[in-house]
């Protein structure tokens, strides 16, 4: 079991991603080369694994195409959706996610945020967190829970979305097809969906961690987040797989308005509280540093209200009393500058962001959520309103 971090010549440094249990597995097998993530090659073939076999099952069987009297693998959008579609994105957002971490991990050293003393509790914490990733228990879990469903296939399966596979007679006796797709496409899902969960809370760990250095937090830093603008960059690595969720509750929400009448307006709460709860558990890594970034801004505030205080006394003495200063260094001070500027750095502070993800960042997590609702808004309300409607909600 690896504990250190992963230095092969085209990456160095901390991967959220790279050899953990089902990478290890995955080279093993020959998926991924010994350079490199082989994001291209496991995505086809977890994608062909996952939808090949029911396809092919389906167009044998004359299940495939729409035909009079039935429903057809091609009318349920979510089993499709789900195989060929987030499978695929699953997989991409761990090459988004490997680049991120390794590139931006080094910048909390780089930026001096962790300050040279502070830097071999720095690695620890990586190689802590590397160990945590490369472990074997967490996927006994993640399997485990996944086999429990297949105790019970049907309560964690909708029914309904296998109506293409069920055997002459109908009723839950379904072909080879939707056995496959009961207990090995939903399988490759779930394992994929699971470990996505899994490298959120390795994240929320890792931020944690780092977030109870003595980090050197600049509260006038222009990103407005102390220093820790950077992280605005990691949702980035979440984006995909917010796309992937949403796109299978919503492909399956299509079908359900396309061939059983649904009405639109009776999905928004089921859309809701599917954006909410997406939201707060990939945005829960963040939240760690509100408590950082509050304590810096509060004793910030305290700081460079007594510092400008004691600058605009000096000036009232000398400009508007008229008596004379002796010691002049606090208005001679190059890095202070005239009154305007103190205004400016205690207005920085005021500024500075407790929640460190601006708007971009907010945007990379609900934007790619949205999307695939939308899209089943729109086959019921037409394009133009619904962006009306979205634009007066962001104005």
């Amino acid at each position: 079991m690896t504990s250190t971090f992963d230095r092969s010549p085209t990456t160095e440094g901390f991967s959220l991603v790279r050899n953990d249990l089902l990478f290890r597995w995955q080279r093993k097998a020959g998926l991924v080369p010994e350079q490199g993530l082989g994001v291209g090659r496991r995505a086809l073939f977890w994608s062909l694994v996952a939808w090949l076999p029911p396809a092919v099952w389906a167009l044998v069987s004359g299940h495939l195409l729409p035909e009079a009297g039935g429903e057809s693998l091609l009318q349920h959008f979510g089993v499709n959706v789900r195989c060929l579609i987030a499978i695929p994105l699953f997989i991409f957002a761990e090459g988004v996610s490997h680049k991120l971490t390794t590139t931006l991990l080094p910048y909390f050293e780089t930026s001096g945020l962790v300050s040279t003393p502070d830097w071999p509790r720095f690695h620890g914490i990586l190689r802590d967190l590397a160990r945590l990733r490369d472990a074997s228990y967490p996927w006994i879990v993640i399997l485990g829970l996944i086999a429990a469903t297949e105790t019970l296939p049907l309560a964690f399966a909708d029914v309904h979305e296998l109506n293409w596979a069920a055997q002459e007679g109908g009723g839950t006796q379904f072909g080879f097809g939707g056995w496959w797709y009961l207990h090995v496409s939903r399988a490759i899902f779930l394992v994929l969906l699971l470990a996505w969960l899994w490298r959120v809370i390795l994240l929320i760990t890792l931020f944690f961690r780092i977030a109870k250095l003595d980090l050197q937090i600049v509260p006038t830093h222009p990103d407005g987040a102390g220093g820790l603008g950077f992280i605005e960059r990691f949702p980035k690595a979440f984006s995909p797989v917010l796309f992937a969720i949403s796109a299978v509750a919503s492909a399956r929400w299509a079908h359900a308005v396309l061939y059983h009448g649904t009405d639109v307006q009776a999905l928004k709460m089921h859309m809701l509280s599917l954006a909410i709860v997406l939201l707060l558990i990939f945005a829960l890594p963040y939240l760690v540093w509100v408590a950082k970034l509050s304590a810096s801004k509060k004793q910030a505030l305290l700081e460079y209200g007594s510092l400008v205080g004691d600058h605009g006394r000096l000036v009232k003495r000398r400009w508007i009393e008229k008596a004379p200063v002796k010691d002049d260094e606090l208005l001679s001070a190059p890095e202070l500058g005239p009154v305007a500027d103190t205004v400016a750095l205690y207005d920085a502070v005021r500024n500075m962001r407790a929640f460190p993800l601006g708007k971009q960042a907010l945007l990379a997590l609900a934007v790619p959520i949205a999307i695939p609702m939308l899209s089943v808004i729109a086959l019921q309300i037409p394009i133009k309103e619904i962006l009306l409607t979205v634009l007066k909600a962001v104005a």
